[in-house]
């Protein structure tokens, strides 16, 4: 008989190594390092093993000593891994050597969330700033991608090797590619400018849902949008474009966005590339924070997403929202070094929604002023701006005019102050 035989591509193994010094102490180093697990299952990486190492001296070939360097790498091998994943960042150059000392695949945080960010883009704008990101931290590796050719010999004396030729035909190729892509995404955030141009003609305020990777942000705003199309899974960055939709509320009309959600160590290049994307919640009118209440992190979280806010000067008023609290038995949230409004939600369960969405309300059309106006008929294009740009309450014809009862905000308090019936 013939034995038959799994041909399934089995996934990615893969070792993994946290870095406690100075700078990181070992709770939080131990922190990452379950986050760089997470990080790695939501490529499909299966973590086979992980190690935890002190760094005092930093060596400039490996980062660590030898004698550490040989343990990892038999660690990993013991465990039948594919690569040996750093939560710390390698140079190059000690990407490379690791790779020569180990026989696999070595990579550190940044390229592992890149890589994240690859697989998740969808549009042109995500998919742009991800190869921009790539691109930029793989120009400094190229000299360490062609070692073999760049000790090759060959040509006359003074000419370059064939290594040498390669890398220099590489960086112009990836420059001209960079400064492509930068000039494509003047193009491309030129037409989001627009977009929130008409957003903002609307009348509509504007809502940012912003908060840590994961934090159940997408599965807020399709609970309170009662839409499902906004992609929500229980994976690390699974957005990353931001999507706006139209909330409805007894005081009129509002807009959501959700974005791209942050990270601890987050690789400067991605920052930077996402710039535009996180411009969103630089310009919305309030930020809805998002915390995994259930989280044993969520403080650090709280603490990484604030200090990107402020690194992009978004500064309206922020709504504190505890999520996920249908997996905390005795419903205790964790202290927040916050001191605003804050609301206990359940995207998977609906509790506290209601809630939300009210708070949300409140803190948008907190200068809204409820007025009784009379229009002649001369003036009736008035009306269908209070229809955009307000809230009717109601509107009735006294036979020469138009009454609205409505909720209208402060900068339209002068445009239809001489219609105000007292």
């Amino acid at each position: 008989m013939t034995e038959l035989h799994d041909t399934a591509a089995r996934p990615e193994r893969a070792f993994l190594v946290g870095v406690r010094d100075e700078e990181v102490r070992a709770p939080e180093a131990e922190s990452l390092l379950r986050e760089l697990a997470g990080l790695a299952k939501s490529l499909g990486i299966e973590a086979v093993g992980s190690m935890m190492v002190g760094l005092r001296a930093r060596v400039a070939s490996t980062m660590l000593g030898s004698g550490k360097v040989d343990e990892i790498i038999a660690a990993a091998k013991a465990e039948g891994a594919d690569s040996i994943i750093f939560d710390k960042a390698l140079s190059p150059v000690q990407q490379r050597n690791w790779e020569k000392l180990s026989g696999l695949d070595v990579y550190d945080r940044a390229e592992l969330i890149i890589d994240i960010f690859a697989s998740r883009a969808r549009t042109r704008e995500a998919s742009l700033q991800v190869e921009l990101a790539r691109l930029r931290y793989s120009l400094p590796r190229l000299a360490h991608s062609y070692g073999d050719l760049h000790r090759q010999r060959g040509g006359r004396y003074g000419t370059k090797g064939a290594g040498e030729q390669k890398i220099e035909l590489d960086r112009r190729q990836i420059a001209k590619r960079i400064a492509d892509i930068e000039d494509e995404l003047v193009v491309v955030r030129r037409s989001r400018a627009t977009q929130r141009k008409r957003r903002e003609r609307l009348g509509l305020k504007r809502a940012a849902i912003v908060g840590y990777t994961n934090a159940g942000k997408s599965s807020l705003l399709n609970a309170m949008a009662s839409t499902a199309d906004v992609v929500a899974e229980d994976k690390l960055f699974a957005t990353l474009d931001p999507t706006t939709r139209r909330l409805d509320t007894s005081s009129g009309s509002v807009l959501v966005t959700d974005t791209v959600g942050f990270v601890r160590n987050l690789p400067h290049g991605l920052v930077e590339a996402f710039k535009a994307t996180l411009e969103e919640a630089a310009d919305a009118d309030l930020l809805v924070h998002v915390v995994d209440a259930s989280d044993p992190e969520a403080a650090a979280q709280f603490a990484t997403t604030m200090k990107v806010l402020a690194e992009i000067g978004a500064t309206a008023e922020t709504l504190l929202v505890y999520n996920k609290i249908d997996r905390l038995p005795d419903r205790a949230v964790p202290s927040l070094p916050f001191d605003g409004v804050s609301v206990l939600t359940s995207a998977a369960t609906g509790e506290g929604l209601p809630e939300l969405v009210a708070a949300v309300e409140k803190a948008l059309t907190a200068d809204a002023r409820e007025l009784t106006l009379r229009v002649p008929p001369e003036d009736y294009a008035v009306v269908p701006l209070l229809y955009r740009e307000a809230t009717v309450l109601s509107e009735d014809h006294d036979g020469e005019a138009t009454i609205v009862r409505c909720r209208i905000p402060e900068r339209l308090g002068s445009r239809v102050e001489k219609y105000r019936v007292d």
